[in-house]
């Protein structure tokens, strides 16, 4: 009997022109292959996806292999690399998104005891209640910072009524149940270390009137919110919002969010890196966070350069004055080295091409 994965493999390859179209749309296919540049979706011609061919073995459809840095595998391989998926449960929970099967039967469930509040498994748990954020209200909530194109990203995710728990109240008054965007922290090497949620209006798709409205849980100390990922360059700064916003003007910059001033300044990078840019927040708090980082790799081989936005941070940037005027703007602040690769091409998020019929090619 076939595993799930292998099960998967199978229906994916019957599929693997709708995949590339949906996971590598910088791509174009000529012949029988996909041809792109990697597997985050870089335009370029290295990474090539075999469209037709038996389901498995030999010349099997769905097959890619990457001249550039030798990587291959199958269409899963390719979903868990393009979306930086770190365990094999989210791969295939995305492949069964992506082909629209329901999930499978989960085995009787036991009694479980409450987790300690803020515990690694608490963190966990409420990780895994999460569900895609597509069709949601988190998308929505998104949309609305001009965000678009994020129903795929795996590093987010949404409750549809998540535990608030008011500042000051007593052991045993009970919590309030907002909607919530999930954003997913995770250190270096993909392992799950928090969770942050931002608490949602279900009238307005802005945030909830709470105070706060945002709270983070778990291990974020060194951690991030992770998109993209770094080879030998990465952009890290504060808000989620912002970093995003930064990646839409730059699709091919892997991009990490600290989610605040002091977890920027203790921000952990990998140890592989070369260049670190730092988005500061035109304040206090982030230019203090950017002398933080300064002083603690000042003598290491790891080369520190800011990204300034015009108006208070890049989310403001992409509202108020366009990805265009960004790049622009960004331009001379970057490496000259990166400049070719980083302004090679508009977002990778921008809208699916739609045809005539009015449905997404």
């Amino acid at each position: 009997m076939d595993s799930p994965a292998a099960d998967l493999s199978d229906k994916l390859s019957r599929e693997a022109e709708a995949v590339c179209r949906q996971y590598l749309s910088n791509g174009r296919k000529h012949g029988n292959y996909w041809i792109v540049g990697d597997v985050d979706n870089t335009p370029g011609r290295s990474l090539y996806v075999r469209l037709t061919g038996p389901s498995r073995g030999k010349g099997a459809a769905g097959k890619w292999t990457d001249a550039a840095t030798g990587e291959h595998g199958d269409l899963l391989d390719l979903i868990a690399a393009n979306l930086n998926l770190s365990t094999l449960r989210d791969t295939l929970e995305e492949a069964r998104r992506f082909l629209s099967l329901p999930r499978p039967e989960p085995p009787a469930r036991q009694r479980q005891e409450p987790a300690p509040q803020g515990s690694t498994e608490a963190v966990r748990r409420l990780w895994e209640m999460g569900q895609p954020i597509s069709g949601t209200l988190a998308q929505r909530y998104l949309a609305s910072r001009g965000l678009e194109n994020l129903r795929t990203v795996s590093a987010l995710r949404f409750h549809p009524n998540c535990y608030y728990w008011r500042e000051g109240a007593g052991a045993d008054d009970p919590p309030d149940a907002w909607p919530a965007l999930l954003a997913k922290v995770t250190d270096t090497a993909g392992t799950l270390t928090g969770v942050q949620r931002t608490w949602l209006d279900p009238q307005t798709a802005e945030k909830a009137p709470l105070d706060p409205n945002r709270k983070a849980m778990g291990n974020l100390l060194g951690h991030a919110v992770r998109f993209g990922s770094p080879t030998d360059i990465l952009a890290v700064g504060e808000g989620l919002e912002t970093m995003l916003s930064l990646r839409h003007a730059l699709s091919s910059l892997p991009v990490a969010a600290a989610l605040s001033g002091n977890h920027l300044a203790a921000f952990d990078p990998p140890t592989d890196l070369r260049r670190l840019y730092v988005a500061i927040d035109n304040d206090e708090a982030g230019r203090t966070a950017f002398d933080a980082l300064t002083n603690r790799f000042g003598d290491s081989d790891l080369h520190l350069l800011p990204l300034r936005p015009m108006l208070d941070d890049f989310n403001g940037d992409l509202r108020n004055c366009g990805i265009a005027e960004m790049r622009s703007h960004l331009r001379p602040q970057l490496a000259p080295v990166d400049v070719p690769n980083l302004l090679a091409a508009e977002s990778c998020w921008s809208p699916e091409p739609v045809s005539s019929a009015g449905q997404a090619e």
